[in-house]
């Protein structure tokens, strides 16, 4: 990996450090409008439990958590468990809000105890898409959904092959489409919605 690719891995693709929280910051503004986006589609309710994977500096988890009745976040980066925390400081005390250093494909959420599951920018970075997949239908109860959004220049696959992958995990009544945020440094995303 270049110099440069080393950089923008600690401050975007594994954020660490101080460019990892730079990065966040920077993730704070640039994904905001998609993460409202796609919590807005998943649709949470005040009876529900939603799953963030990858909540980055938070954005999408505090608009979660103004929906929702819990909201766990999983993420692998300390640095953005630190800025996810801040941001939501009080729901985490109140513990509405639970934050958890773990990976789409290792949640260690109980399975069968979320309603929703969301997830912006992050699909990308998962090492093995079919296991995170895999574990993301587990945790889900019967009839949840997932909701995801990826930046579709990024994104290793089609949205008809991420569609594929995602059926082969066991989810049903795939929908996918493309979406562009209102933001004009904000790239064409990919964004799936699929149901357990």
């Amino acid at each position: 990996m270049s110099s440069l690719g080393q950089v923008l891995d600690r401050a975007f693709g594994h954020p660490r450090g101080p460019l990892g929280r730079l990065g966040g910051m920077v993730m704070a503004r640039g994904n905001a409008a998609t993460e409202h986006h796609i919590v807005s589609v998943a649709r949470p309710t005040t009876e529900e439990t939603v799953l963030v994977v990858g909540p980055g500096p938070g954005v999408g988890l505090a608009a979660a958590a103004e929906r929702a009745r819990t909201v766990i976040g999983v993420d692998p980066s300390h640095e953005m468990l630190e800025l996810c925390a801040r941001r939501c400081a009080d729901a985490v005390e109140a513990g509405t809000v639970v934050l958890r250093h773990a990976t789409a494909a290792r949640t260690g959420v109980d399975p069968a105890s979320v309603d929703v599951v969301v997830s912006v920018n992050n699909v990308q970075l998962w090492e093995d898409r079919a296991a995170a997949f895999t574990e993301l239908h587990r945790v889900l109860r019967p009839g949840g959904r997932m909701v995801l959004s990826a930046h579709e220049k990024w994104l290793p696959v089609t949205r008809h092959e991420l569609a594929a992958e995602v059926k082969a995990a066991g989810f049903t009544d795939v929908q996918t489409w493309a979406w562009q945020p209102p933001s004009p440094l904000a790239g064409r995303a990919v964004q799936l919605r699929a149901w357990r």
